[in-house]
Formats: C-alpha cells, sequence, structure tokens
C-alpha cells in the first residue's frame, strides 16, 4: 500500500457560499421533483459490476453525485455526462482502492465496497466520512461481508477485504441498515449460490436499486420487504435505466410550500413513498390530494403542532426530522420529535434558536413550542438536512437571514433554490 497522502490524481471539490433569503414570500405555483440522490449513489456504484456500458438518467447533479462519479473516474471508468445522461464505461476499471480524500468526504462512498467485492474480489479503503450527524459504524457492512466468505483485515486506519471465492450464505442484519443491505446486495449479485438477506431495510432505494440490478441480468426478489433472496449469477450486461424521484427532496419542497402559507403541484414524485410524510402534513392542517405521480398541497393559514417519531420505513424518515422541527416552529402549540435512528442530529436547533426558534432538546426528544414569527438571523448550516432546516426557517422570518455553509446543502438538493424561487422565494446564492 502506497502513502496515505496525495496518492491520487484527484481534483478538490470546496463550495464556500451563502443564500440570501428574504423571508415573507408565499411560496405557490408548479414544481417537480429531482432524482434521487440516496436512490443515484448505489447505482452509480454497482455500474462497475457489469464490465461494460451503463446509461443512467434522471441522477442528480450535486455535489454527492459528482464526488461518486469522481471515484469511478478515479478507479478507471470513462463517465461522461449529457444533461440527464449518464453514460459509464467500466470495462477498464483496474483499481480496487477507494480514494480516501473522497472517500472522507461523503459516507455513501462505502457502498462502492460491495461493487468492487462483487466484482474483483478484492476492494481497499477507509472509513467514510459525511454529515456529523451520529455514530454510523459500518460494521454491519463488514459483518454481511464476513457471512459470504470475505476476508477482512484493518491496518492503519484502512480497510481490506479478500476472497477466492464469494458463496451464497444466510444473513441476518441486525439493524435495517440501508447501507448494509445495499452493500450485501452489491457483493452477493456475482456469488456462487444464493443469499438470503434477512431483516433487510425496505426503503424504496432498495427496490430502485434491485430492480436496476434485475436489468442488468441479476436475479433478485424481496426488496421493499424484511427479507430479499439473490440468486448469483455468472455475469452482468449493459443496461439503461432511470432513477427514482427524490423523497426526501419532494418533502422539503412540500414543507417549504406549508411554512408560508402556499399552495404547490408538485411532479415527478411517487405519493406512496411519501405516505408518512403527507400523513403528518395533514395533521398539520394541510389540504393533499395525490395522482399518480403528483402531489397537490394547500397550506392552512396557521400549522397545528403534531408528535413525530423516526423510524426505518415504512416508519417517518429521518431525514425529514429536521425539515419538520423547522416547520414547527412557528405551528400553533407544542410539537414532540423523537429521533429514534441517529443520536445527533440535534446540531442544527442552535441556528434555530438564534432565529427565535422555541426548542428544548433532551437526549433523543426535541420539544418544540410554536411561536408566531421567527426573526432574521445570520446562521450556520451543520449538516445536509439541517442546512434545509434553516433555508425553511428563512422563508417564514422576517428580514433577511444569511445561511452559511451551504456545501452541507449543495451535498444533496439540486438546485433548491431556484425551485423555491420558482414558486416565488427571493434567495440569492453568494459563492465564495
Amino acid at each position: 500500500m502506497q502513502g496515505k497522502h496525495n496518492i491520487y490524481n484527484i481534483r478538490r471539490v470546496r463550495i464556500c457560499g451563502s443564500y440570501i433569503i428574504t423571508g415573507g414570500k408565499k411560496l405557490e405555483g408548479e414544481i417537480s421533483a429531482s432524482g434521487s440522490k440516496n436512490a443515484s449513489l448505489p447505482i452509480l456504484a454497482a455500474s462497475i459490476l457489469n464490465n461494460g456500458i451503463t446509461k443512467l438518467y434522471n441522477v442528480p447533479n450535486i455535489h454527492d453525485t459528482k464526488v461518486m462519479i469522481e471515484i469511478l473516474r478515479n478507479l478507471g471508468c470513462k463517465v461522461k455526462r449529457v444533461r440527464d445522461k449518464i453514460v459509464i464505461d467500466s470495462r477498464e476499471v483496474k483499481k480496487y482502492e477507494i480514494p480516501e480524500e473522497l472517500m472522507r468526504k461523503m459516507r455513501s462512498s462505502v457502498i462502492l465496497a460491495g461493487a468492487l467485492i462483487g466484482r474483483f474480489k478484492n476492494a481497499t479503503f477507509c472509513c467514510p466520512g459525511g454529515c456529523d450527524i451520529g455514530a454510523r459504524p459500518i460494521d454491519l457492512h463488514l459483518k454481511a461481508f464476513e457471512n459470504l466468505g470475505i476476508n477482512i483485515t484493518k491496518n492503519t486506519g484502512y480497510i481490506h477485504c479478500t476472497c477466492d471465492t464469494i458463496v451464497g450464505e444466510k444473513i441476518h442484519l441486525d439493524f435495517p441498515s440501508v447501507g448494509a443491505t445495499q452493500n450485501a446486495m452489491l457483493v452477493a449479485v456475482l456469488a456462487k449460490g444464493t443469499t438470503i438477506i434477512s431483516n433487510a431495510a425496505m426503503e424504496p432505494e432498495i427496490v430502485d436499486l434491485q430492480n436496476f440490478l434485475n436489468k442488468m441480468g441479476a436475479k433478485i426478489t424481496g426488496a421493499g420487504t424484511k427479507e430479499i433472496t439473490i440468486k448469483g449469477v455468472e455475469k452482468l450486461n449493459n443496461t439503461g435505466y432511470k432513477v427514482m424521484p427524490d423523497r426526501i427532496e419532494a418533502g422539503t419542497l412540500l414543507c417549504a410550500v406549508a411554512t408560508t402559507g402556499g399552495k404547490v403541484r408538485l411532479n415527478k414524485v411517487v405519493p406512496e413513498h411519501l405516505t408518512p410524510v403527507l400523513e403528518k402534513l395533514k395533521e398539520c392542517g394541510c389540504e393533499i390530494e395525490e395522482e399518480k405521480d403528483a402531489v397537490i398541497l394547500q397550506a392552512p393559514k396557521k400549522l397545528k403542532a403534531v408528535d413525530i417519531k423516526t423510524m426505518p420505513y415504512p416508519g417517518f424518515p429521518t431525514d425529514m426530522q429536521a425539515i419538520f422541527v423547522s416547520l414547527l416552529c412557528t405551528a400553533k402549540g407544542t410539537s414532540i420529535i423523537t429521533e429514534n435512528i441517529f443520536e445527533n442530529r440535534y446540531k442544527y436547533t442552535n441556528e434555530l434558536k438564534r432565529m427565535g426558534a422555541k426548542i428544548m432538546v433532551e437526549g433523543r426528544t426535541a420539544i418544540i413550542k410554536g411561536t408566531r414569527k421567527l426573526n432574521k438571523a445570520v446562521v450556520e448550516a451543520t449538516d445536509l438536512r439541517g442546512g434545509a432546516a434553516l433555508i425553511l426557517a428563512a422563508l417564514n422570518a422576517s428580514g433577511k437571514t444569511e445561511v452559511n455553509n451551504i456545501e452541507y446543502i449543495l451535498r444533496g438538493y439540486e438546485n433548491l433554490d431556484q425551485k423555491l424561487n420558482a414558486l416565488g422565494a427571493k434567495i440569492t446564492k453568494e459563492v465564495r
């Protein structure tokens, strides 16, 4: 292994900037959701497996997908993006070391380990980075690898995974981890025999990965349930695939409109994926109409308080927790939010308090007492979803609010400022 520093020819990506948001604008109109960040990343990683050409559509043009594409290029893939289409040629991939510099920028990069092991029976990587929202160990990933016959060694901060043969086996996950489920699927696709994953994550993004792999020639059933079965195949084929809509971006846009008392038609969504979010918005007093691929929301003059507990899918998504805390800051009454997934996901609440929010955090619980109006302030995004929560608060605040550290927000939202401006918001981006 070479030295850890500067061994890869990687472009450094650093975006420093702010959103200047003038609050008090009622949002109204029609907008469309982008492709899913959380579905795109494992699908991009999985493109390594077919040793051929993959054409992907509806991949959001955000920082995290750019980092994943950069890693693919570093490994030897030829990647070309033309408007909404990404073409990946993985025939020349020969490396199986994931670049440390980029691995530390994005936690989802760990999903490449499963793809590399599946194709090369080899992978080397360091512990991933990402937003600081709590402990997210990869022990479940490594345990799943070991179940499939992968030998794992750890040395000076690096994890080395090797094997002679991948053999299908039963894998029981102690927790329905999305990443561990996806990594186990990627390793097992080209294994000998059948793999059964029990207590699997049931998120729609798991189903999307199954559908993509099956289109390449895999034999996977059960995604979306607690048990997934993968019958190993000898090879995979060239394919094209359209990524599902982003349910978290969709929920964020709906909440942005709701907090301003507006009305929106949100297109290019799958309403079933949004059920827990839509139910809570209804409890808040919103009128909601669902169509095949659209949601129409009409907000009341004053939102009502609700209680929420985050849970694995099909429960209320942890990625929407911060968004709803922001929404409920000006709701009538007192709301109680319980975070059951990540233990450190309330850092952003200190910034909301700077804007006049009345929030008390006790361990995994946040108690929000609704106030009539939030005030302008200079605030700092501390993570992806917490940053989006500050944007929502600013939309409903008096005067101009400055949201700094927007690189967190740009990791997961495609043109969020432009979409909100199309609905009547007044947001300007300042990049330094």
